[in-house]
């Protein structure tokens, strides 16, 4: 039933105009509000705090379908549940849920992660955003890099480093409201894809926060930061099989219209051999990832299969898309057929919440482990 819910309302109120927001790089307020009314803004957050109360297997559903709309608006869906609200749902106290948890459930704000950094990437332990103590007030000084939804944001997940002397076990998280004093946004970045997501530097100039904005305890920010990510890889694999999905079936759809040879080109084996590695390795990349989040659902060890899923996820969106077009040919090339915003959406889920090759080391190191254990 969820499955169907979202996919009717992509289909009706997403894939129609995906083509428009992601021309205009225009965020789908109307559309994040709708979603809020069906609770997909926050489907793992308990109900007595604003949200769906599901488990993460119905919300990595939700964001495939969601996604196979439109890229853009899975993004979004995905960094409000899972990078915003998550880290709050576990390490926050009680008035810390009440604050920023519940009016972000509705879809009249959205909140974003502030983890990486214009010099550290991959290497998150090395944050150079510091947070200093001033009598009872914490006072942040640093950029944020590549902040999805920062412009259209109302709070930020913000990590900054507390103690130096630690290295990564002297970050700390914030809560930063948004607008605030001394916060301030770099350029919308113009990007390849997910053009409907705003994408950007936070800046942070002597920002003055309560001693009641730190999240968790002095020194936990690169747990929470870790175990976020965990959790989020779920999610954008959930992004990438979405489209893998769009393209498959552009493809698909149009290799049974178009004629070539005295027949649809359907018929063609080279065609047939594309769609059926196609859609082996879209369902090989569900699979892991359902396994994922019914793992993580049953409160088991998860890191190396979510990072697994990212993994075959993301390549599979990424070569879905790339075969596509080719079964489209010169029709795949142009605006007119949605392969190619497919095939540009597709290729930032192997770079976000860890790129490929950060998944292949942290599967490497887990594997290892088990091994040695």
């Amino acid at each position: 039933m969820l499955r169907q819910t979202c996919r009717d309302f992509a289909e009706r109120e997403l894939a129609p105009i995906a083509a428009q927001l992601d021309r205009e790089h225009r965020f789908p307020a109307q559309q994040v509000r709708e979603l809020g009314a069906l609770g997909l803004l926050a489907v793992e957050t308990p109900e007595a705090l604003g949200g769906a109360g599901l488990d993460y297997l119905a919300y990595a559903i939700a964001v495939e379908e969601i996604s196979r709309g439109c890229a853009s608006t899975g993004v979004i869906l995905s960094v409000n549940n899972s990078l915003y609200l998550g880290p709050i749902l576990k390490f926050g106290s009680e008035e810390q849920k009440q604050q920023w948890v519940t009016p972000f459930t509705t879809g009249e704000q959205v909140g974003c992660f502030a983890l990486s950094e214009p010099g550290n990437g991959s290497d998150a332990g090395a944050a150079a955003t510091v947070a200093r103590r001033d009598g009872e007030e914490w006072v942040l000084n640093g950029t944020k890099a590549w902040i999805t939804n920062c412009w259209d944001a109302s709070a930020a997940v913000v990590f900054a480093t507390t103690d130096r002397s630690l290295r990564h076990k002297g970050i700390s998280a914030f809560l930063v409201p948004m607008p605030h004093p001394g916060v301030s946004l770099g350029k919308k970045e113009d990007k390849l894809g997910i053009r409907a997501s705003s994408t950007a530097n936070l800046i942070l100039e002597d920002v003055r926060l309560p001693p009641q904005s730190m999240l968790g305890q002095p020194g936990m920010g690169f747990k929470i930061a870790m175990q976020t990510l965990d959790s989020g890889r779920i999610g954008i694999a959930a992004q990438a099989l979405g489209i893998g999905q769009a393209a498959l079936d552009c493809a698909a759809d149009y290799a049974q219209k178009r004629s070539a040879f005295g027949a649809p080109i359907a018929k063609l084996q080279a065609i047939q051999f594309k769609l059926a590695d196609m859609s082996l390795a879209l369902e090989s990349a569900r699979l892991l990832t359902w396994r994922a989040a019914m793992l993580r659902d049953s409160r088991k060890p998860y890191s190396k299969e979510a990072a697994m899923a990212k993994l075959a996820a993301s390549e599979a969106a990424t070569f879905i898309s790339h075969q596509a077009i080719q079964v489209l040919g010169g029709m795949g090339y142009v605006t007119d057929m949605p392969a190619e915003r497919h095939y540009r959406d597709a290729r930032i889920t192997e770079i976000y919440e860890g790129t490929s090759e950060i998944q292949r080391l942290v599967i490497a190191n887990l594997l290892l482990k088990e091994y040695q254990g």
